[in-house]
């Protein structure tokens, strides 16, 4: 069960990067503030979606110029209209399909679009989220699933989910000035304890979930029950002593506070997920000097010389920690990519592009892995530029 703040009622559970962009914001600008008004509806957005759909599904049904007029005719009376389930579901694939910053684009098709725009309410967001995670653990074959909540309408915008991601570490400073968890998580671990949170000391305490039902509005939070989080301790195939650090991850990474916009309706809670590249974890989010910073630990436990940087102890401590998270995830049986595989897959998702009439656009900078970039293929090539303007699209929230 999970509670949530101020009333510490007990909510029931809801039945029913896309792979994932890692912990970037995205390069698309923000497009609202809170206090402020949802926009009207752009006609010509709209249209051009309209006729995307029809394009690109011949069996979509209706004829495309009744659509289009059924569409614009909604607009000028209410400012926005309402996507069918069959246009939602095209059109969170497609935002995917233009996410320039992942690499893990070929599956696009298999996305699940789960429809819950009758849901605004913080209560029924939080349930319905928690079983989002819990489907796309799948046992450890992780789904790629998007949950889509209410959209914003003009003068009544919709709720938002406070945290980047579904599953955060929580993250905050010692009294001696060190950090204890993830230094990413420290302003939501903050902003948590402000809600009455009380955090444990440990150095992977899940965070809360924090909704709020409009952009002004006091979040709830809600503890993450203990069947939606997946979690996978890491060992090492041939280091024992690797298990004693006692690190973990989880294994859904669901990014939760991004905009999906499609034919200028936008939906500021439509959290979604694919699985991990093992980089993201065992070379940015335990790696990284401002996140976990555990390279020196490894480094010291392995016996390498940190007494200069020629001595390359950080490349070879990067190695065997990106050899553990892989090992650890293939043994725990969770659904988890190598950056070489997944390289060769993005290349074969560019080609099946190419052959209907589409560009690829990609960050070079987001696409390369942050380990061997030059020894996969992704790295010897360019690519389409990005354009901010592409629609379907995934877009920063401020």
């Amino acid at each position: 069960m999970f509670s949530r703040s101020r009333r510490r009622k007990s909510v029931p559970s809801t039945g029913t990067c896309p792979y994932a962009p890692g912990d970037p914001a995205p390069a698309a600008p923000a497009h609202e503030t809170p206090g402020r008004l949802p926009h009207l509806v752009d006609r010509r957005e709209a249209e051009r979606f309209i006729r995307q759909f029809h394009q690109e599904q011949p069996g979509a049904g209706d004829d495309v110029r009744n659509r289009i007029r059924e569409v614009l005719a909604e607009v000028d009376r209410t400012g926005t209209y309402t996507h069918s389930p069959a246009e939602l579901a095209f059109g969170a694939r497609v935002a995917w399909r233009n996410a320039a910053r992942c690499i893990g684009r070929l599956y696009w098709r298999s996305l699940v679009v789960r429809d819950l725009r009758h849901l605004a309410s913080a209560d029924d967001i939080a349930a319905a989220s928690f079983e989002h995670l819990r489907l796309a653990g799948n046992g450890g074959r992780i789904r790629p699933v998007i949950t889509v909540f209410a959209p914003d309408r003009p003068g009544r915008p919709a709720p938002r989910i406070v945290n980047d991601q579904l599953v955060r570490y929580a993250g905050h400073r010692t009294p001696a000035g060190a950090w204890h968890g993830d230094p990413r998580s420290a302003a939501l671990t903050a902003q948590a304890r402000e809600l009455g949170w009380k955090r444990d000391e440990e150095p992977f305490q899940v965070l809360p979930l924090m909704v709020r039902e409009h952009p002004d509005a006091r979040p709830e939070w809600y503890e993450l029950p203990d069947d939606a989080v997946r979690e996978v301790p890491l060992s090492h195939p041939d280091h024992p002593w690797f298990a004693d650090l006692g690190l973990r991850w989880y294994a859904v990474p669901a990014i939760s506070d991004m905009t999906l916009e499609i034919g200028g309706v936008r939906y500021p809670a439509a959290p979604f997920n694919g699985w991990y590249m093992g980089t993201e974890i065992g070379a940015r989010n335990l790696a990284d000097t401002e996140r976990y910073d555990l390279l020196p630990v490894v480094a010291d436990r392995l016996g390498f010389d940190r007494s200069s940087e020629r001595t390359l102890w950080r490349d070879r401590a990067l190695v065997e920690l990106n050899v553990a998270v892989l090992h650890s995830f293939q043994e725990a049986g969770v659904t988890m990519a190598d950056h070489h595989t997944e390289s060769q897959r993005f290349l074969r998702h560019i080609d099946q592009e190419s052959r209907h009439g589409r560009e690829t656009p990609a960050d070079w900078s987001w696409i390369v892995p942050p380990v061997s970039g030059s020894a996969t293929p992704v790295f010897h090539r360019y690519y389409a530029p990005v354009d901010p303007s592409l629609r379907p699209a995934f877009l920063a929230r401020t």
